[in-house]
């Protein structure tokens, strides 16, 4: 029986080897499961984290996202979970409503799915999803202007901020790079996590499209609070429990 106590290496390639494995890691669990203490569990994650393997969050870790793809390889990515998630989002469209769709590929196939019949105001500073919409026949589209940011595929800025502010949305669909049941919703970059933040003071219900590889995953900068979003879409239910404490609603994607 190997002692985790006196080898330091070990009990961290254990701890990487469980974070690969569930994205996350409790420091009391891994106290116990190891038979050390939490003050030496805290010192090896804070080891592995500054080597970059993990980041500390409260309580424990959670894997370290990767750095965010542009937004024309992340299209290409993970497309059966995106249309399942995007599907089940399209059904939440309430009609004769005011709505701001966030950049993401997961919202990019959700254009598909929006019923041409509903009478909508569609915000986006998504020139992409903008010109998907191009073509509907009812209500009005808006795209936000601003400069366009390659990463995020979006515009951002003072501008697009400015002209945010101006508008009330029934529901927004937010960009999710991270969401985790303590930490909540979390941006790759600053700019869009200010812009985001501002999304939701305008908007009465906030919806998150999550796919898996985002669940218990932390970004740079915060954005919210799990509190704060009402609904979260996401893939598959095996992440309910962790989120069971949280007030906000988990609707599973058929």
């Amino acid at each position: 029986m190997t002692d985790y106590d006196a080898f330091p290496e070990q009990r961290q390639s254990l701890i990487i080897q469980m974070l690969a494995e569930t994205g996350r890691v409790i420091g009391a669990d891994l106290a116990n499961r190891l038979g050390v203490s939490e003050h030496t569990i805290r010192r090896d994650l804070q080891e592995l984290a500054r080597q970059g393997l993990c980041k500390k969050v409260y309580g424990g870790a959670v894997s370290q996202m990767k750095q965010s793809a542009p937004f024309e390889v992340r299209v290409a990515e993970s497309v059966e979970e995106k249309v399942q998630v995007a599907k089940r989002c399209a059904q939440l469209i309430k009609a004769d409503s005011c709505i701001f769709i966030d950049a993401g590929s997961t919202y990019l196939a959700m254009v598909e799915f929006i019923p041409q019949e509903l009478a909508l105001t569609i915000v986006t500073n998504s020139p992409q999803i903008a010109a998907a919409l191009s073509q509907r026949n009812q209500g009005e589209l808006i795209l936000l202007g601003g400069k366009v940011n390659p990463l995020t595929g979006s515009t951002l800025g003072a501008d697009t901020v400015n002209q945010l502010r101006e508008m009330l949305f029934d529901q927004c669909f937010i960009g999710v790079c991270g969401l985790d049941p303590h930490m909540g919703l979390s941006a790759v970059y600053y700019e869009d996590a200010c812009f985001k933040k501002e999304v939701l003071k305008q908007s009465n219900t906030v919806i998150a499209a999550v796919i898996s590889d985002k669940m218990s995953q932390v970004a740079r900068y915060k954005v919210a609070a799990c509190d704060e979003i009402d609904i979260a879409v996401v893939s598959t239910a095996t992440v309910i429990d962790d989120f069971g404490h949280v007030n906000m609603r988990i609707d599973v994607a058929d």
